[in-house]
């Protein structure tokens, strides 16, 4: 064929898109639940933003953005992640000034040159929300509560919660320091990427997924041993938030997040269906973010979903289930035609998925399309049924059909196609 798809970037059939619209109806009743309001930010910004957010060094700034120079010469990004782009619509729009708390989710596409594989594509999609204005440990296990729900909500429950602290500009230093320092003795057993993370961005080593990395950073020193005494409180409250609502979790003294821009809390919701990509969500606090990018010294904590993982996963649990026409109408004949085509519109606004034939094709050939469609009855009215009042209804899984009276059939087929 002379055009097909990019690689990485995949279409989502019919077929596919009821689990979308499942998880995404979830994740809007939950939210709006717990005081969250849906922003749309674009998916174009100056490229700027994300450099600044995200890190210098990180993979995602240093390799995978999809960045260009615009006909004016200005550098664009499409988004590799939405927290920036929430962060900097915040900043510009000031929503802080009616009230100091500041709760927002939203769902879209995201784009990152990665290589692609079982769940991880180019374009993809993710569920995020942010939490602006508290700095306490109530606002982290809120939002760790909301994220567990949602799997829950959606039926996913095979999932495991992991927890780690990064502490905070007073105590992070420090470890930083001590981890360079071990990642020196280990250089023979680093991959090229981490030996340079090992002087510019140390923690990246515990994101690498190269086995031998892996190896190191078994024994490496964990952050949970240089907090400062006020990430260590704020970590051990969140804890105490965490049990006292029944949310199991794992302390993952190596847990990172692939962003500079967190602090204290982070976690991460892993699922052991899915390989090598076992992360379904996850996020963290970024307390310093809205001052870095030039607004006001607010606190924030954010996460984002995942949606082909979740999709997939959901894949593994149910058969999908193929959604069907609750009524096809086959007309023969100009007036039962013209008649038929208004019983479809009316019906169709009110809520039934109706169908008919485009053609003039026998009835013959309506019921084959019927079929291959997979209606789950057949109206069949011609003139000769038009001049009587009576047409006849077929039920196509049970094989077998009734007359029915067609004065007021619009009402009498909705009662029927409904059930």
């Amino acid at each position: 064929m002379e055009f097909a798809g990019i690689k990485g970037f995949r279409d989502i059939l019919p077929d596919e898109a009821a689990g979308w619209q499942r998880l995404e109806a979830g994740a809007r009743g939950l939210f709006e639940a717990f005081g969250f309001q849906e922003i749309r930010t674009p998916i174009l910004e100056k490229t700027g933003l994300f450099s600044r957010s995200i890190g210098q060094e990180t993979d995602i700034v240093s390799k995978e953005m999809y960045s260009f120079k615009d006909i004016k010469g200005r550098g664009l990004t499409l988004r590799p992640e939405a927290t920036a782009s929430v962060v900097r619509a915040y900043i510009q729009h000031r929503p802080y000034q009616k009230y100091q708390i500041q709760k927002f989710f939203s769902i879209g596409p995201m784009f990152r040159h990665e290589r692609p594989q079982k769940g991880r594509f180019r374009q993809f999609h993710q569920i995020n929300a942010e939490f602006f204005g508290d700095a306490g440990p109530k606002s982290d296990a809120d939002m760790i509560i909301m994220a567990m729900c949602l799997f829950e909500r959606i039926g996913i429950d095979d999932i495991s919660l992991n927890l780690n602290s990064l502490g905070c500009p007073d105590c992070l230093p420090r470890f930083r320091e001590r981890l360079k320092a071990y990642l020196t003795n280990k250089t023979s057993m680093l991959c090229p990427d981490c030996l340079r993370r090992a002087e510019t961005n140390p923690l990246r080593v515990f994101d690498c997924k190269v086995e031998s990395c892996n190896e190191v950073v078994v024994d490496a020193p964990s952050i949970l041993d240089f907090l400062c005494q006020a990430c260590e409180e704020h970590f051990s409250s969140l804890q105490k938030y965490l049990r006292g609502s029944e949310i199991p979790f794992v302390l993952n003294r190596r847990l990172v997040r692939g962003l500079d821009y967190y602090n204290r809390t982070t976690f991460e919701i892993q699922t052991e269906h899915l390989g090598a990509q076992n992360a379904v969500a996850g996020g963290g606090r970024y307390d310093g973010l809205v001052k870095l990018l030039g607004g006001p010294d607010h606190p924030a904590i954010g996460f984002a979903v995942g949606m082909e993982r979740v999709i997939a996963l959901l894949e593994t649990k149910e058969t999908r289930e193929l959604k069907v026409p609750d009524l096809f109408i086959a007309s023969l004949g100009e007036t039962a035609e013209m008649t038929s085509f208004r019983w479809v519109e009316t019906l169709r606004k009110s809520g039934l998925w109706v169908e008919m034939d485009y053609g003039s094709k026998g009835l013959k050939s309506q019921m084959k399309k019927a079929g291959r469609l997979g209606a789950k009855k057949v109206l069949i009215v011609g003139d000769n049924e038009l001049e009587s009042g009576k047409g006849i209804l077929r039920d196509m899984l049970a094989g077998d059909q009734v007359e029915v009276e067609l004065d007021d059939i619009v009402n009498s087929l909705e009662k029927v196609a409904g059930k």
